[in-house]
C-alpha cells in the first residue's frame, strides 16, 4: 500500500512539472476603457479553447500563465471583445471599447434601474471613483464642472452644504434645493456621508424626477452607496492630506493710505488726532485667517460569498477652517449587508452613522469687519485687543471671534432595512423600511469683557460684552419612511414591459428645547445653564414639528427591438402640510435609437444614435407645516364697556387653499456617438415653468394682518435653454490615453408673472435698503438700484444735474445718476433693473491624460451673464472704514479727477449700478497628477491596488470682479451679494489609494 501511495504521488508531481513547463509564459497587463482609459475591473481574460482564465482586478490589471501560442480572449458586458496572439509578448495592454449594440451601463431613476440606453429623461451620472478623486468636503463638490444642467456654489466653511441648482431658479419662497435619495432614504442633506463610500450619484433633471411627486420639482439627487461583491474578500484604504488657505483677497490700504484717505474723506476732521499719528500697520486678514490642514482617511473591507455579501467602512475627516476659532470633525460608519435567504427571499441592509463636531463661526459682521477695520490700529498686543473705535470705526472682529465659542454636535443615524422577494422570475415584491434619525446640540457661549484697559489697549469706545452669555439648543429629528413595491418585467420577443407600482408612507417628526442665561462661569467644564443666574432667563422655549405623507406611485416602461422607447408614470402625495391634501404628478416620455434602424445599417458615421423627449409635472411643498392654518394671540387688550379686557385675536391672516408649487417641465435631447464611440455627446433644450409659485399679496389692513400681506400661489416662473455636452476619449498605440470633454449650459430666467402679487425685495446692505427686487419679466433676484453715470468734475455741472439726497452735501468727485422718470429729483423711483446673480451660461471642461501608470486630470470651470454686488464696498461707504488699495490710487480727487471711482466721503451712500460688477469668472478647479504602482511591484508587496497622486483645487480663478470671490451661496431672492461670506479657499492635497 505504501509503495502504491509513493507511485501515486510521483504521477502527480510529473503531471504537475509537465503542466509547469507547458505554461511556462507569464503574461500581465492592464485593461482599460477606450471611453476614459480607466483601468477596467472584472474583465475577463482567457485563454482561447480552454477554461483557463481570470479576471482584472479593481484598477485592470491582470496576471495569467500561458502556452506557447495561445491566444487571450478580453471581453466585458458592453464593451466589444477582443482577441490577442500571445506570440513572444509578455506584457499586453489591452484597450476595450464601447459597444453601442450592448450598451449596458445602469442608471438609477428612482425606484429601480435602466440601462442608459433606454432612458427616455435627461440623467446625469458621476461615479464613485471619479468623486473620490477630489479632495472636497461634501460629495456633491465633485460635481461641479462635471454635469451639464447642474450649478454647484461650494463654500470654503467646513462642513458647508453646497448649493445644487438644477437648470435654474424656480422658485422664490418654497426654496430651490433638489431632493436627496440615499438608498432610499429622503433627506435634504447628505454631508454625513463619505466620498468615499459612494458608488455613484445620479441627477434627476427633468420630468423623469416626477416619480417623487411633491418634493421633486428643484431636482433629485439619488446617491447609492457601496455594497460587496462575492468573491476574496478585499480591504481598501484611502487617505489623503490637504492644506487649504484663503484664495482671492483683496488687498486693502495700508496706513499712509488709510491716513491720506481720512483727511481726504473729512477735511474738517481733527488730522492731529493720535489714531492718525499711529505708526502701525495691522493687516487684519493676516490677523484672522490662517492655513488650515485637513485630512481624509476612510478604510473598507468588503467581500461575499455565494449567498451573501459585505460592505463595511469607517472614515475619519478632520477640517481647521481658514478663519480662526473654526475648525470641524467626522467620524462615519457604514455597514451594508445582501443576504440571499434562499432562490426567491433576499434580506439586505445599508446603515450608517455619522458624528460631526463643529466650532462655528459667526460671520455676520465679522468678516466684514475685517474688510473694514482701519490699519492703523493694532489687532491685538500682550492679550490686549486694539480699539477701532475712534472716528465711529468698527469693533475688533479679532476680539468677536475670540470672545465667542460655538460648538455643534450632531449624531445622525441613517439607513434602510429591505427584503426582495421573488415568486417568480419576472416579479419582484420588495419591502423598505428607511429611516433618518437625527440628534443635535448647540452650544454658544459669550465671554464676558468691558471697555476697559484690561481688555483693550486703549479704553474706551461701546465694543463689550456686559454679561457672560450662555445658550444651550438641543435638538432631535426622526423621519422614516416605508416602501412597499412590485416590478413586474416581461419580454415577448421584440417586447419588453416594465410596471413598478407601488405604496409610499412617509412621517417626519422633530422638536427642540432651548435655554439662555447670563453670568455662567467662563470654564468649559461648568458651561450649564443651572450655573447661570436664575432671575434673568434670557430665553425658554420649545417647539416642534409633525410632517406626514401618503403616496402612491406607478411607472410603465416598455421597449420594442430595443428601438422604440416609451416611459410614463404617476405619483400620487397626500401631504400634511395642506388643507387640499392630494396632488397628482405624470409624466411621459418616448425615445428612439435611430441607429438600430435598418436604413442607419450601411452608414459608417453614427455609432449610436438616440432622439428622446419627456414631458411631466413636479411639485414642491417647501413650506413651513400648517402656513394655511389661523393663529391667535391671547391676552390681547382692548377697551370694551369703559374697561380695559383681555382677549384673543387673529395674529396674521393666513390662506387655507394654499398648496404646493408645481413644475411643468419638457425636455427634448439628442445622443450621440462617433468615430467607434470615440466622440460622444447630449445636446438638450428644456423648458421648465413653475406656476402656483409663493408669493404675498397685498390686503387691506382692515383684515387685521400685521403686515397688510398674506402668502397665496400666484406667481409664475420660467427657466428654459439648452444644454450641451461633447466628449472625446481615445489611446494612441503609444499607450498615450487623453480625453477632451466639456458641457455647457445656456439658461434663461423669468418671473413670469407675479399676477396681483407684490414684488419681493431683498438683499438689504447698511442703509441703502434692499437691493434686489423679483418682479414681472424680470429674473429672480434682480438688482435694482440707481444708475450711476459718472462722476461731477465741477459745480457748475452740479448746479445744472439732478441730485441724491441735500445738493448742499453734493461736490465735485460725488457719483451723478439717471434721472429716469426726468422729474429733476433723484430717488427711490430712479432704480433700475441692472442684472441678476444668475448666469445666462455656465460651463465646464475635463482634460485627461494617462501614460504608463501615469494620469493627468484637469477640470475648468466657470460661467458668464450674471452681476454681483459688491456690498462690502458698499457698507464701507457708510463710515470712516478702511478702504482697497486700488481704490486708494484710483479715487477722484482734485489734482487727479476720476471719471469712473468718486471721492471718498464719510457719508452713507445710495445703492447704484457702481456697486453693481460683472461675476463672470473662469476658474482651474482641479488639477490632479497620479501614479498607479506597477503590477509587478504591488506583487511583491501583496497589494492588489496602489496609486499616489497630488492634486490642488482652485489653483486659480481669472476674475472681473473686484471683491473676493463672484461665487456666492444665498438664497433665490438675495444671491450675489458679497456681505458676509466665507472666504473661498485654494487646496493642495497629497493622498493615498491602496488595496489589499
Amino acid at each position: 500500500m505504501k509503495q502504491y501511495r509513493y507511485w501515486l504521488w510521483l504521477l502527480g508531481w510529473l503531471v504537475v512539472c509537465v503542466s509547469a513547463q507547458a505554461q511556462n509564459q507569464r503574461i500581465t497587463g492592464r485593461v482599460t476603457s477606450q471611453t476614459d482609459q480607466s483601468g477596467l475591473p472584472g474583465a475577463s481574460v482567457v485563454i482561447k479553447g480552454t477554461t483557463t482564465g481570470t479576471t482584472t482586478d479593481a484598477e485592470g490589471n491582470y496576471s495569467i500563465a500561458v502556452t506557447e501560442g495561445a491566444v487571450l480572449q478580453f471581453s466585458m458586458i458592453g464593451m466589444k471583445p477582443q482577441e490577442v496572439l500571445v506570440g513572444n509578448q509578455t506584457t499586453i495592454n489591452v484597450v476595450l471599447s464601447d459597444d453601442a449594440q450592448a450598451l449596458e451601463e445602469v442608471v438609477v431613476v428612482g425606484y429601480g434601474t435602466q440601462r442608459k440606453r433606454d432612458l427616455t429623461g435627461a440623467v446625469a451620472q458621476l461615479k464613485g471613483e471619479e468623486i473620490v478623486k477630489y479632495p472636497v468636503q461634501t460629495p456633491t463638490q465633485a460635481l461641479q464642472s462635471r454635469m451639464a444642467g447642474v450649478q454647484i456654489i461650494a463654500s470654503g466653511r467646513p462642513n458647508e452644504q453646497p448649493q445644487i441648482r438644477v437648470r435654474g431658479v424656480g422658485s422664490a419662497l418654497a426654496g430651490v434645493n433638489p431632493l436627496y435619495v440615499v438608498d432610499g432614504v429622503l433627506t435634504d442633506d447628505i454631508r454625513n456621508i463619505s466620498n468615499n463610500d459612494i458608488l455613484s450619484i445620479e441627477v434627476l433633471k427633468d420630468a423623469s424626477a416626477a416619480i417623487y411627486g411633491v418634493r421633486a420639482a428643484n431636482g433629485v439627487v439619488i446617491v447609492t452607496t457601496r455594497r460587496g461583491k462575492s468573491g476574496a474578500t478585499q480591504v481598501q484604504y484611502d487617505a489623503n492630506i490637504s492644506l487649504r488657505q484663503p484664495a482671492n483677497l483683496v488687498r486693502m490700504a495700508n496706513r499712509d493710505q488709510y491716513v491720506a484717505y481720512l483727511a481726504d474723506a473729512a477735511p474738517n476732521q481733527n488730522v492731529n488726532n493720535p489714531p492718525l499719528t499711529s505708526t502701525q500697520t495691522t493687516n487684519w486678514y493676516d490677523e484672522a485667517l490662517r492655513n488650515g490642514p485637513q485630512s481624509n482617511h476612510n478604510l473598507s473591507i468588503s467581500g461575499g460569498g455565494e449567498r451573501n455579501t459585505f460592505f463595511f467602512s469607517a472614515g475619519y475627516f478632520t477640517d481647521v477652517g481658514v478663519v480662526k476659532t473654526n475648525d470641524f470633525r467626522r467620524l462615519t460608519i457604514r455597514a451594508n449587508n445582501e443576504v440571499k435567504i434562499n432562490d426567491k427571499l433576499t434580506f439586505s441592509n445599508q446603515l450608517s452613522f455619522a458624528r460631526g463636531n463643529e466650532r462655528s463661526v459667526n460671520l455676520d459682521g465679522v468678516y466684514q469687519n475685517l474688510y473694514r477695520a482701519a490699519p492703523i490700529v493694532p489687532a491685538i498686543i500682550d492679550g490686549r485687543y486694539g480699539n477701532l473705535s475712534a472716528f465711529g470705526n468698527v469693533g475688533n472682529p479679532i476680539l468677536s471671534l475670540d470672545a465667542r465659542t460655538n460648538r455643534i454636535i450632531n449624531n445622525r443615524l441613517q439607513g434602510n432595512l429591505a427584503l426582495n422577494y421573488k415568486p417568480v422570475e419576472w416579479l419582484t415584491l420588495r419591502s423598505a423600511f428607511n429611516t433618518d434619525l437625527i440628534f443635535n446640540r448647540d452650544q454658544t457661549y459669550l465671554r464676558q469683557f468691558q471697555n476697559d484697559a484690561i481688555t483693550f489697549i486703549t479704553a474706551g469706545g461701546n465694543q463689550r460684552q456686559q454679561n457672560s452669555q450662555l445658550t444651550l439648543k438641543e435638538g432631535k429629528s426622526l423621519r422614516y419612511i416605508i416602501d412597499n413595491t412590485a416590478t413586474i418585467d416581461r419580454t415577448f420577443g421584440q417586447h419588453n414591459a416594465t410596471l413598478l407600482l407601488g405604496a409610499v408612507t412617509e412621517r417626519f417628526t422633530s422638536d427642540f428645547i432651548e435655554g439662555a442665561r447670563i453670568n455662567v462661569p467662563n470654564d468649559p467644564d461648568l458651561w450649564y445653564l443651572g450655573l447661570g443666574n436664575p432671575d434673568q432667563q434670557l430665553s425658554n422655549n420649545s417647539e416642534g414639528d409633525l410632517q406626514t405623507r401618503q403616496s402612491f406611485v406607478s411607472r410603465l416602461t416598455y421597449s420594442f427591438a430595443n428601438r422604440y422607447l416609451f416611459n410614463a408614470s404617476l405619483r400620487a402625495d397626500g401631504s400634511s402640510k395642506f388643507s387640499e391634501r392630494w396632488g397628482y404628478f405624470p409624466t411621459v416620455g418616448a425615445g428612439w435609437v435611430i441607429s438600430d434602424e435598418a436604413f442607419m445599417k450601411s452608414q459608417s458615421v453614427f455609432d449610436f444614435l438616440k432622439f428622446r423627449a419627456s414631458w411631466g409635472i413636479l411639485g414642491n411643498d417647501n413650506i413651513a407645516s400648517n402656513a394655511y392654518i389661523l393663529t391667535a394671540a391671547v391676552n390681547i387688550p382692548y377697551f370694551y364697556n369703559n374697561g380695559l379686557t383681555l382677549g384673543t385675536a387673529i395674529q396674521d391672516i393666513k390662506n387655507q387653499q394654499l398648496k404646493w408649487e408645481r413644475t411643468e417641465q419638457i425636455d427634448a435631447g439628442l445622443e450621440f456617438a462617433f468615430f467607434d464611440s470615440r466622440l460622444t455627446g447630449e445636446v438638450d433644450y428644456y423648458s421648465k415653468t413653475t406656476r402656483d409659485a409663493l408669493a404675498f399679496q397685498i390686503i387691506p389692513a382692515i383684515f387685521g394682518d400685521p403686515d397688510n400681506q398674506f402668502l397665496t400661489n400666484i406667481a409664475s416662473f420660467r427657466n428654459r435653454g439648452f444644454e450641451f455636452i461633447l466628449n472625446w476619449r481615445e489611446t494612441l498605440k503609444s499607450g498615450l490615453g487623453y480625453s477632451i470633454g466639456g458641457n455647457l449650459t445656456l439658461n434663461q430666467n423669468q418671473l413670469v408673472g407675479l399676477n396681483g402679487g407684490q414684488a419681493l425685495l431683498a438683499g438689504g446692505v447698511g442703509q441703502q435698503g434692499f437691493v434686489t427686487r423679483s418682479d414681472n419679466g424680470q429674473p429672480v433676484g434682480s438688482f435694482h438700484v440707481l444708475n450711476a453715470i459718472g462722476v461731477f468734475q465741477n459745480q457748475a455741472e452740479i448746479d445744472g444735474s439732478p441730485v441724491f439726497g441735500n445738493r448742499a452735501n453734493v461736490r465735485p468727485g460725488n457719483l451723478k445718476y439717471e434721472d429716469v422718470d426726468r422729474n429733476g429729483v433723484i430717488d427711490n423711483n430712479d432704480r433700475i433693473y441692472a442684472g441678476s446673480y444668475q448666469p445666462k451660461l455656465y460651463y465646464g471642461i475635463n482634460l485627461g491624460l494617462t501614460f504608463k501608470g501615469f494620469d493627468l486630470t484637469a477640470d475648468v470651470y466657470g460661467n458668464a451673464g450674471n452681476q454681483i454686488y459688491n456690498g462690502k464696498k458698499a457698507f464701507r461707504f457708510e463710515n470712516t472704514d478702511n478702504i482697497e488699495a486700488a481704490y486708494a490710487d484710483a479715487r477722484w480727487q482734485p489734482n487727479r479727477p476720476s471719471q469712473t471711482d468718486p471721492r471718498l466721503i464719510t457719508a452713507a451712500t445710495p445703492a447704484s449700478t457702481y456697486f453693481v460688477e460683472s461675476g463672470s469668472f473662469v476658474r482651474l478647479n482641479n488639477l490632479t497628477l497620479g501614479y498607479t504602482i506597477p503590477t509587478a511591484w504591488r506583487d511583491k508587496a501583496k497589494l492588489r491596488t496602489a496609486r499616489l497622486y497630488v492634486t490642488s483645487q482652485n489653483l486659480f480663478t481669472i476674475q472681473q470682479y473686484s471683491g473676493f470671490s463672484p461665487e456666492l451661496p444665498g438664497g433665490p431672492l438675495d444671491s450675489g451679494i458679497e456681505l458676509n461670506s466665507y472666504p473661498t479657499t485654494r487646496t493642495f492635497a497629497v493622498g493615498l489609494n491602496v488595496g489589499f
